[in-house]
């Protein structure tokens, strides 16, 4: 969660490495991820941090600017769901719950969910280095362990425990022992060690 000025700048210096750019700002055409990832993140800031009236103002611009960057991309990320490290593969209805738990250096595609189930107002925890593939569907109150990867179009009901494996299908199953970091920014890991 980001609590002061230098959270915010190690969150959106982690959220452009996850995101392949090799720049230090966006463009001004173009990199319209990461100009919602920059949104995103000054919205939680200022939720978190803005004191007084100038923080509820600039709380109710980002407010604003969110609610439009939703509705231009075709996103639904809530503020504090996800931890530094975000990377938004691919324009196209990515819907993350407000009560989801997402940790660090996660990637999701295009077509996901992670919502609740049954009604229920939980949603997922999920760990740190995962992949979320194209079209996948994560329901209800469970949790995925760390470094796991879930294919393309798999329906995850369950609490996946193994760290470090790869599950599809629908539900979603075990497929191997192969985990995510293929599949993620090498940069993030250079930057850990």
């Amino acid at each position: 969660m980001i609590e002061s000025k230098a959270d915010l700048k190690e969150y959106l210096y982690r959220d452009y490495l996850a995101s392949y750019l090799d720049h230090e700002r966006p463009h001004i055409f173009g990199d319209e991820i990461m100009k919602y990832l920059i949104v995103l993140r000054k919205l939680e800031y200022w939720t978190n941090c803005g004191k007084g009236i100038i923080g509820k103002l600039f709380c109710l611009y980002y407010t604003f600017r969110h609610k439009h960057q939703n509705f231009r991309l075709h996103f639904i990320v809530y503020p504090n769901t996800c931890e530094k490290g975000l990377s938004l593969a691919h324009y196209g209805n990515i819907l993350v719950h407000e009560n989801a738990k997402i940790g660090e250096n996660c990637r999701l595609c295009q077509e996901v969910t992670i919502g609740g189930n049954k009604g229920s107002r939980e949603a997922a925890t999920i760990g740190n280095n995962c992949f979320i593939g194209p079209g996948v569907k994560i329901l209800g109150d469970i949790t995925i362990a760390d470094d796991v990867l879930i294919g393309a179009n798999a329906v995850v009901v369950e609490d996946i425990t193994e760290p470090g494996t790869t599950w599809g299908g629908i539900p979603a199953r075990k497929i191997s022992n192969k985990g995510s970091r293929i599949y993620l920014c090498p940069k993030l890991f250079n930057e850990q060690e």
